[in-house]
């Protein structure tokens, strides 16, 4: 019993440190969380960061990773749950609306990004992230005989990050603006590169093991 309560205990400190480390970083950057405003942030001992985490930086990688894994499957479930990957596009995009871009949860998106271009850990762990869900998009895509699924996917998703920075310096921006457009490029008989290209199949998901990938 004892053991267990310990254990119990210890996944609850790790978890205040986890959201502790998400609102700091939406609130004062990542380079500026340290161990001790972390710490005080979660209400535990400062020494209790390095008995938990490898690192501060690990610390911080790992709440960002998490918060960013959730966001992205429920985009996932955004596009499974369409019979039509340009109907998917659209929901994701709309759901994007409910973000003002200076919200905690875009401003940790965005702090990441910038934090992964100089910590290669962090860039692997986020790219893989992201190149699950342009999996996910391009194989709808090219399950609905979308010529250029891939393509389109990148195009897409870099559209979703360039519209969540645009809305952070124009509040009046919203889905409705870009979302015929958008459409337009999901559906089966468009697409980048529509006239010159068959239609394609998708490669392996990048994070499946490799041992399991079809």
């Amino acid at each position: 019993m004892t053991a267990r309560t310990s254990a119990d205990r210890g996944r609850a400190v790790r978890a205040r440190l986890l959201a502790a480390a998400r609102e700091l970083v939406s609130e004062i950057g990542w380079n500026a969380v340290s161990t001790r405003n972390l710490a005080e942030r979660a209400g535990v001992h400062a020494g209790l960061v390095h008995y938990h985490f490898e690192s501060l930086p690990a610390l911080l990688r790992q709440a960002a990773t998490e918060a960013m894994r959730t966001t992205l499957d429920e985009s996932a479930t955004w596009l499974s749950r369409a019979d039509d990957p340009a109907d998917g596009v659209e929901a994701l995009l709309n759901d994007l609306d409910r973000y003002a871009a200076d919200d905690p949860a875009s401003l940790l998106f965005v702090e990441a990004y910038l934090a992964a271009t100089r910590d290669p850990v962090l860039r692997a762990e986020i790219a893989g992230l992201m190149l699950g869900l342009r999996h996910d998009l391009a194989t709808a895509l090219a399950r609905a005989g979308h010529p250029a699924p891939e393509a389109t996917a990148v195009v897409v998703l870099a559209t979703f990050d360039g519209f969540m920075l645009h809305k952070g310096l124009d509040p009046e921006l919203s889905a409705a603006t870009i979302a015929p457009v958008l459409r337009r490029l999901a559906e089966a008989g468009a697409g980048v590169g529509s006239e010159s290209a068959p239609p394609a199949d998708v490669g392996p998901d990048p994070n499946e093991p490799k041992g399991e990938q079809r």
